[in-house]
C-alpha cells in the first residue's frame, strides 16, 4: 500500500493507493498553516494502516509543508518518503528546460500522459493557471499566468466597491451589474487567454496537440471554449503512480 501526495500553495491532496496501484481514497486539506496536531486529523480521515505502507511519494511546491509532512509520518512508519525531484527521472521523461525551475507537480502531470507517440498541452487551474508543453517523451517547457481565485480575490481586495464573487458560466457579455461585469471579464476573458495561449502554442512549435485540462476551474471552462479539451482529474495521481514504481 503506498501514501501519494500533492502539496500546492492552496491545497495538498493525500492519496492511498494498493499495491495494485487503485487509489482507495483520496482526502483534500488546506496547505496553509499546517501543524502536526492538523496533520494527525487528516491523516486519520485518511485511514492508513502504517503497517502495510511500502512506498510514500509526493510532489510538492512548498518546502515546508513537505517537511512538515514527512516529519510527521516519520513517527509513523520507518518508511522512507520521498519528494518526485529527489528521484532520477531520466528513465520517465526528457526535461528540455531548467530542471530546477520546473515544479514537481508540473513533471508528474507530464509524466502521466507521456506515451512517446502524441504531443500534449496540460492546463492547471491551480494557484497559477499553468499550461505545459510535451512533444513525445520531452517536456519543452510551459507558460505560467495568474490564478483565476487568486486574481478575483485581488480584485476584490484592492478595489473597495468590488465584492467577493464566486466565478460561473455567463452567457452574455455585456454585465449589467458589477456582480455579472467581473464575472464576464473573468470567464471569457479566461475562455479567450486559455483559446489564444493553445493557438500560439500550436503555431510556435508548427505541431499537433490534445489538449487535457486539470484543477479547480476545469469543470467550468471545458465546455465554454473553442479549444477541444480533454478533462482529467486524476492526472497528478497518476503521475504520481507511474513515478512510484521507480522506488524499490
Amino acid at each position: 500500500m503506498h501514501i501519494l501526495g500533492d502539496i500546492g500553495n492552496t491545497d495538498t491532496k493525500l492519496c492511498l493507493v494498493s499495491s495494485k496501484n487503485k487509489i482507495i481514497k483520496k482526502i483534500t486539506f488546506s496547505s496553509k498553516n499546517l501543524s502536526q496536531k492538523k496533520l494527525s486529523k487528516y491523516f486519520s480521515l485518511l485511514k492508513p494502516n502504517y503497517q502495510e505502507i511500502n512506498k510514500i511519494l509526493f510532489c510538492s511546491v512548498v518546502p515546508k509543508s513537505f517537511n512538515l509532512i514527512k516529519k510527521f509520518l516519520s513517527k509513523k512508519t520507518k518508511i522512507n518518503c520521498y519528494e518526485v525531484k529527489n528521484l532520477n527521472l531520466k528513465s520517465l521523461i526528457k526535461i528540455k528546460v531548467n530542471y530546477k525551475q520546473v515544479g514537481s507537480d508540473r513533471i508528474t502531470n507530464a509524466i502521466s500522459l507521456i506515451n512517446n507517440k502524441n504531443n500534449f498541452i496540460i492546463l492547471d487551474f491551480g494557484t497559477a493557471t499553468t499550461f505545459d508543453v510535451l512533444i513525445k517523451d520531452t517536456y519543452t517547457g510551459g507558460i505560467i499566468a495568474p490564478g483565476i481565485s487568486l486574481s478575483l480575490d485581488t480584485l476584490s481586495d484592492k478595489a473597495t466597491l468590488i465584492p467577493k464573487i464566486n466565478l460561473k458560466m455567463i452567457k452574455n457579455v455585456i454585465g449589467n451589474d458589477t456582480v455579472s461585469a467581473v464575472r464576464s471579464g473573468f470567464f471569457w476573458g479566461y475562455a479567450g487567454l486559455i483559446d489564444n495561449i493553445v493557438k500560439l502554442i500550436k503555431k510556435e512549435t508548427r505541431k499537433s496537440f490534445k489538449v487535457i485540462i486539470t484543477g479547480g476551474f476545469s469543470n467550468l471552462f471545458k465546455k465554454s471554449i473553442n479549444t477541444k479539451v480533454y478533462h482529467n482529474k486524476d492526472i497528478t495521481i497518476n503521475g504520481l503512480i507511474k513515478i512510484s514504481k521507480l522506488i524499490k
